[in-house]
C-alpha cells in the first residue's frame, strides 16, 4: 500500500510538473504565432487565378467561362462583329483582313487587301459587310460571294469606325479633320459633321437614336443630330456631352436603360506643348502635328507606324440618360481598348498591355475575369444568347465568355515568405452561404477545397513539397512540411455563381533564433545618457552622441506581426562629469521583445561582474566614482525571455571596445615661484618672476594646464615639451612687469577626463632701489 501511495503522489507531481511546463509553453506560442493573412485586391491580383475572377473589393468567384476560339492568321485584329445570322468576323491585319468563323471556331478569310489595316466592320440590315481600311484607306462592301467592291471613298486619312442606322445610312468617323460621313445605300455620301477634334475615333448611337462621337485630342463624347426644324435640309448640330480627362476616346458602349460608357487614354497637351496628335491603334501609335509643317516651312513627313503605347493613363467613364458624369474606374498601368456589355449587366472592359478581361459594375466595383494571353484585348461583341466575344492583338486571337461559369476554378496564391523556417498551423477563410436557390443535387459535396505546399526556394517547383489536403473546414489543421516559405490553392467547385472567398488566414510559428547585437557605442567620457522623457529644463545643453551602427535585418516580422512596430525615442545625451555611457542596437528576427543586461571587467581581469540588468531601452549611464580606476571592458547580453518560456528563450551576448575609468586628478609638484633681475646695457633693471612646476598623473594624460596671477583670469599654458601627451609635463614660464608687494599664483592642470588639480604660491617682489 505504501509503495502504491508513493508512486501515486509521484505521478501526481510529475503530471504537475508538466502542466506547469505547458503552461509556460503556451505564451510563447501565442507570443511567436503569425497569421498571413489576404483579403485585397493587390494581394490576391499577386496569384494565380484559373476560371476565377479576383474582384476590387477583394473577393475571389468564379469567373465566366473563357474559351479559346480560334488563332487567326493576322498579328492583330481590331474589330469583332457578328452578323444578323450570328456568325462571328473579326476584322485586323496586317495586310488588312477580314476573318469570318463557322461554329467550330475555323478561320475562312472573306475579304482582303493591300492596306494596312482593317479598322472597322459592319453590317447593313440584310447582312451584308462593309469593310473600313487604314490608313489612306475606303470603305468596302463584300457580297456574299466574297466579291468586294469600293462602296465610299472619303478620301481622308483615316477610317476609324463605321455604323449602320436604323433607316440603313452608314456613318464613317475620319481623321485627320474630325470628320462623319453619312453614306446612303446606293453608296452616295456626304459630310455629314464636321468637328473642331483633329479625329472621330468611336461612333454609337444612344436610346433616342442620336449619334454619338468619341474624339482625339480632346478626349470629348458628341451628340451629333439634326435640329427639329422642319426645314427641308435641317441643320446638323454637334452637342459635347462631356470632356473626359484623358486625350483619346477608345471605345462607347450604350446600354438599354439609356447610359453612356466610356474609355479613354492618354494625357492632354500641357501649356507650351508642340501639338501633336498620338492615335493609338493595334498597328501602332501615329504621332501627327495638327499643322503638317515644321519650322522652315518644311513638310512634316509622316511618321511610321508605331508599337503600342507600353504604358498610358486609361479611364472608364459612365453618363447617365440625364447626362450627368462619373468615373467608375482609372488606371496608370491598364490601357482600355474595347467596351461591351454582358448579359448580366455589367460592363466589360478590354485592355492592354496585358490582356486582361475586366467586368465593371454600376458602383464601380470592378473584376479580372481572365486573361487572354495576348498583350491587347481590342474588340467585344455579344450574340442574341449572351455569349460575348473577344478579338486581340499581339498576337490576334478570338475568345468566347460566358454565359455559363466555370464548372471548377481554381486559383493559386502567390508564395510567402515567412523569413524564417516556420512551422505551418492551420489555414481559415470566408466563404458567403450560397442562397438555396443555387443549391445543385450534389449540395452534399464540398463547394471549397483547400491545398497547401511549402518549400525553401522563393519560386515553388518540384523541389517543393506536394499539395496536402484538401481542407475543406475552415480552420484545419495544415500538413505541409516546415520550411521557409508557403502557398495555398483554393479549388471552387460545382461552378455556381455566388460562391466565393473573402479572405484566407494561414497560422505559422518562426522557428525561434537569438536576438542580435548590431552594434556598441560608449561615448566620451563625461556624457550622460537620458531619456528624454526625463530631461528636465535646469540640466545642462545637450550633446550629440555617437551613435552605434544601425542593425543590419535580414528578414524583419513585424509587418507579419497583429501589432504595430514599436517606436523607441533616441535618448537625450548631456555633460555630466564622471558619468561613463553605453549604447547598442538590437534586433529580433522573430519581432521578440527584448531584454539586456551590461557586465564589466576590468583589463586584467576574467570574470565578468554585473552592472545592471532588465534594461527594456539600447543604453545606460553610470557614475564611474563606484570604480577603481583603470582600463575595463564592457558586455552586453540581449535576451527575447519576455516573449518565451525559459525553455525557448534565447539570448545573445557581444563587447565593447576597450576604455578607461580615471576620477583621480592630477598631483602639482615642485612649485616655485623665482624672482630674478634683467638688464639690458643703461636701462633701468627690470624685476622677473620665474615660474616652474610639474603636473602628474597616475593613469591619464595630462591635457591642459592654466595659471592665475592674483585671483585674475585663468591663463592657458604650454608644457616645455610643446604639446600635452604625457602623464608627467613640465612648466616653465615667467612673470616680468610686477608692482612690487606680495602676489599669488595659482596653477591647475585638467587629465583626458576632465579631472583636475591645483596648487598655490605667494612671492613678494621688493619695492626699487634707489
Amino acid at each position: 500500500m505504501r509503495k502504491s501511495s508513493s508512486r501515486a503522489g509521484l505521478f501526481r507531481i510529475l503530471c504537475c510538473i508538466s502542466l506547469l511546463y505547458f503552461l509556460c509553453l503556451s505564451p510563447s506560442l501565442a507570443e511567436h504565432t503569425r497569421r498571413w493573412h489576404q483579403s485585397t485586391y493587390d494581394e490576391f491580383l499577386k496569384g494565380t487565378a484559373h476560371g476565377v475572377a479576383v474582384r476590387s473589393d477583394g473577393r475571389l468567384e468564379l469567373a465566366p467561362k473563357f474559351t479559346l476560339l480560334a488563332d487567326a492568321d493576322a498579328s492583330y485584329l481590331w474589330s469583332v462583329r457578328l452578323d444578323s445570322k450570328g456568325t462571328l468576323y473579326a476584322a485586323g491585319g496586317s495586310p488588312a483582313k477580314v476573318f469570318r468563323f463557322d461554329s467550330n471556331g475555323k478561320p475562312s478569310v472573306v475579304f482582303d487587301s493591300t492596306d494596312l489595316s482593317a479598322q472597322a466592320i459592319a453590317f447593313d440590315s440584310k447582312g451584308t459587310l462593309y469593310v473600313g481600311t487604314s490608313p489612306d484607306g475606303k470603305v468596302y462592301r463584300v457580297s456574299a460571294s466574297g466579291e468586294k467592291s469600293v462602296f465610299f471613298d472619303p478620301t481622308t486619312k483615316y477610317i476609324w469606325d463605321l455604323a449602320f442606322s436604323p433607316d440603313g445610312t452608314l456613318y464613317v468617323a475620319t481623321g485627320d479633320k474630325g470628320q462623319v460621313f453619312a453614306v446612303a445605300p446606293d453608296g452616295k455620301g456626304e459630310l455629314f459633321y464636321s468637328s473642331d477634334e483633329a479625329h472621330i475615333r468611336v461612333l454609337a448611337f444612344d436610346a433616342k437614336g442620336n449619334l454619338i462621337a468619341g474624339t482625339e485630342p480632346s478626349g470629348r463624347i458628341l451628340r451629333v443630330s439634326r435640329s427639329s426644324s422642319k426645314a427641308s435640309a435641317a441643320k446638323v448640330e454637334g452637342f459635347v456631352l462631356y470632356e473626359t480627362a484623358k486625350r483619346e476616346v477608345t471605345s462607347l458602349a450604350v446600354a438599354a436603360e439609356g447610359s453612356i460608357y466610356v474609355s479613354a487614354i492618354g494625357e492632354k497637351q500641357r501649356t507650351g506643348q508642340a501639338p501633336t496628335t498620338i492615335i493609338s491603334t493595334p498597328q501602332g501609335t501615329t504621332s501627327i502635328t495638327n499643322s503638317g509643317v515644321i519650322s522652315g516651312g518644311q513638310v512634316q513627313p509622316q511618321p511610321p507606324f508605331l508599337a503600342f503605347p507600353p504604358l498610358l493613363s486609361s479611364s472608364i467613364y459612365r453618363i447617365s440618360p440625364e447626362g450627368a458624369p462619373e468615373e467608375l474606374w482609372s488606371s496608370r498601368e491598364d490601357v482600355v481598348y474595347a467596351l461591351g456589355l454582358a448579359s448580366d449587366g455589367r460592363l466589360l472592359a478590354g485592355t492592354g498591355n496585358s490582356g486582361t478581361l475586366l467586368a465593371v459594375d454600376g458602383h464601380g466595383v470592378f473584376a479580372h475575369l481572365a486573361k487572354s494571353g495576348s498583350a491587347q484585348i481590342t474588340g467585344i461583341a455579344r450574340n442574341s444568347a449572351g455569349k460575348v466575344f473577344l478579338c486581340t492583338a499581339n498576337p490576334g486571337k478570338v475568345y468566347s465568355v460566358g454565359p455559363e461559369y466555370e464548372a471548377e476554378g481554381a486559383f493559386e496564391s502567390r508564395s510567402f515568405d515567412a523569413q524564417l523556417f516556420s512551422q505551418w498551423g492551420r489555414i481559415q477563410w470566408w466563404s458567403p452561404p450560397v442562397a438555396a436557390a443555387k443549391s445543385s443535387a450534389r449540395s452534399n459535396e464540398p463547394r471549397l477545397e483547400f491545398f497547401v505546399r511549402s518549400g525553401n526556394t522563393e519560386d515553388p517547383g518540384r523541389e517543393w513539397s506536394r499539395w496536402y489536403g484538401p481542407y475543406t473546414k475552415s480552420g484545419s489543421a495544415v500538413e505541409a512540411p516546415s520550411a521557409r516559405f508557403v502557398q495555398w490553392k483554393a479549388v471552387i467547385h460545382d461552378g455556381r455563381p455566388g460562391d466565393g472567398i473573402d479572405w484566407v488566414s494561414l497560422a505559422y510559428l518562426p522557428r525561434n533564433v537569438a536576438p542580435v547585437i548590431d552594434g556598441i557605442g560608449l561615448q566620451e567620457p563625461g556624457v550622460r545618457a537620458q531619456s528624454q522623457s526625463g530631461i528636465s529644463s535646469g540640466q545642462p545643453a545637450p550633446v550629440t552622441l555617437k551613435m552605434p551602427p544601425s542593425p543590419n535585418i535580414s528578414g524583419v516580422m513585424i509587418t507579419q506581426s497583429s501589432t504595430p512596430p514599436r517606436f523607441e525615442q533616441p535618448p537625450q545625451g548631456t555633460l555630466q562629469k564622471s558619468y561613463q555611457t553605453v549604447l547598442w542596437t538590437a534586433h529580433d528576427d522573430n519581432d521578440d521583445d527584448m531584454r539586456y543586461a551590461v557586465y564589466f571587467r576590468g583589463e586584467d581581469e576574467r570574470e565578468w561582474r554585473l552592472l545592471k540588468d532588465n534594461l527594456e531601452q539600447k543604453f545606460y549611464s553610470w557614475d564611474t566614482t563606484t570604480l577603481p580606476d583603470g582600463a575595463y571592458y564592457l558586455k552586453i547580453v540581449a535576451s527575447d525571455a519576455p516573449s518565451n518560456s525559459p525553455a525557448l528563450a534565447l539570448k545573445t551576448e557581444r563587447e565593447s571596445e576597450r576604455f578607461e575609468v580615471d576620477n583621480t586628478p592630477p598631483t602639482i609638484e615642485h612649485l616655485q615661484a623665482n624672482l630674478a633681475t634683467t638688464s639690458f646695457g643703461t636701462l633701468p633693471k627690470i624685476q622677473t618672476v620665474l615660474v616652474s612646476f610639474t603636473a602628474r598623473d597616475a593613469s591619464s594624460s595630462i591635457e591642459r594646464a592654466q595659471y592665475s596671477l592674483d585671483g585674475g583670469d585663468w591663463i592657458l599654458m604650454a608644457p616645455s615639451a610643446g604639446i600635452s601627451d604625457a602623464l608627467v609635463e613640465q612648466y616653465n614660464f615667467s612673470l616680468s612687469v610686477l608692482g612690487p608687494g606680495e602676489h599669488t599664483i595659482a596653477v591647475r592642470a585638467y587629465d583626458r577626463f576632465e579631472n583636475v588639480g591645483s596648487a598655490k604660491t605667494t612671492f613678494t617682489v621688493p619695492p626699487p632701489k634707489p
